[in-house]
């Protein structure tokens, strides 16, 4: 099992990468960043967790979204902040992708 061996992080923690090195099965370092692939803004509803569901399987179903599913290591999380100017939720869907992989990712998709 990969084991963490180092961990920091940009001030900005919303917008900018967090990188982490990890030692493999092998021993050899793997440089692992966290980037945010997708954004979605949810009003103030009841529910917003049940709400924001079908909007996430929506974005999976697309090239891009297909993409980080199969190339994130581990597979990528979702986290609801709050949105103080819309009084609702932002919602995060973080990629855990290798240096290469974020490049490609950038290229073709944003």
């Amino acid at each position: 099992m990969a084991q963490l061996k180092q961990q920091w992080q940009s001030k900005d923690e919303l917008t900018r990468p967090k990188y982490q090195v990890r030692l493999s099965d092998t021993g050899e370092e793997m440089v692992s960043i966290t980037y945010v692939v997708h954004t979605i803004k949810m009003g103030d509803v009841e529910d917003p967790d049940i709400m924001v569901g079908q909007n996430i399987w929506e974005w999976q179903q697309t090239e891009s979204g297909k993409w980080i599913m199969e190339n994130s290591n581990p597979t990528p999380s979702w986290h609801r902040n709050h949105d103080i100017y819309n009084y609702g939720h932002i919602y995060q869907i973080r990629a855990y992708l290798t240096p290469k992989q974020l490049t490609f990712w950038k290229l073709k998709y944003e």
